[in-house]
């Protein structure tokens, strides 16, 4: 909160931001080149913001993320924890009257910061790998194989141990894992990811 006039003053300040925007062009450019979407339509509604069910545990909001990249701020937005938390709903890009599509955004900066060795949360990074493991081997994500690597693999093995009696028995989570009847396709996904140079697990 302002304390003072001088804090007010400092605050009211105006910011020049046209030399930043115009050195951040090539930038713009190459996030609409590679990620298909032009970040210079964004004029900062927070429609996206506002319907994103996550925003509450990020570190930047998805406005906020969107108006670093309009500045050419690319590294701070590849160091931020929001793009891993982004859950990719498309709960923003639906909403966004622009067509700027942060959720794709979101995607493509997590491929990004990870080929860089920016990843702000390594645990986030850790399930996020185990997640498309399973989905991989068995077409559905197993919950409980899930949170046992998960934490092992964390050191945290007895996080949450004490929900696990409870939610077995009440058969919200099963030991062994269910395969879909056709995985193979499934497969053919993550393969085909690969090839065109995606990172697979």
């Amino acid at each position: 909160m302002l304390k003072n006039l001088e804090e007010v003053r400092v605050f009211m300040e105006r910011i020049n931001l046209t030399p930043g925007l115009a050195q951040a062009k090539p930038i713009r450019d190459s996030l609409k080149e590679h990620y298909g979407t032009d970040v210079g339509r964004c004029y900062q509604c927070g429609k996206c913001t506002a319907g994103c069910p996550v925003a509450f545990a990020m570190d930047y909001t998805p406005r906020e993320i969107v108006r670093l990249l309009q500045l050419g701020l690319k590294e701070e937005a590849l160091k931020s924890k929001t793009i891993w938390l982004c859950a990719t709903c498309d709960t923003c890009s639906t909403r966004c009257p622009r067509e700027v599509e942060p959720a794709k955004l979101m995607e493509g900066l997590r491929q990004e910061a990870k080929a860089k060795g920016l990843v702000a949360d390594k645990r986030l990074d850790l399930f996020n790998d185990l997640f498309l493991q399973l989905v991989e081997k068995y077409g559905r994500v197993h919950e409980m194989g899930l949170i046992l690597k998960f934490n092992l693999l964390s050191a945290q093995p007895l996080k949450d141990a004490g929900h696990g009696p409870g939610m077995f028995l009440k058969g919200k989570i099963n030991p062994l894992p269910h395969t879909i009847k056709d995985n193979g396709e499934v497969k053919q996904i993550f393969a085909r990811v690969r090839d065109l140079g995606g990172e697979g697990k």
